[in-house]
């Protein structure tokens, strides 16, 4: 099933193993190493999907991205 329309996440998998992969290509959108506001974490996860939040913190618990202090960063692969 195809879960993007263009960049656009449409639905989020209800499979673990799938959302697993959508995160992962979500976190591809951050460049390793640099240093992110939330803002600018939300910024990047809106241009694919509205529920910022949630996203945010399912790519924190999946240790894709990294929080500080309010700031975040994504994990060097």
């Amino acid at each position: 099933k195809d879960f993007f329309e263009g960049t656009r996440l449409k639905e989020i998998p209800a499979s673990r193993k799938k959302r697993s992969v959508i995160l992962k290509w979500l976190a591809n959108q951050f460049e390793p190493g640099v240093l992110y506001k939330e803002s600018e974490v939300n910024e990047i996860i809106e241009r694919h999907h509205s529920d910022t939040a949630w996203l945010r913190r399912e790519l924190i618990g999946e240790k894709l991205l990294t929080r500080e202090n309010g700031v975040y960063c994504r994990y060097e692969s």
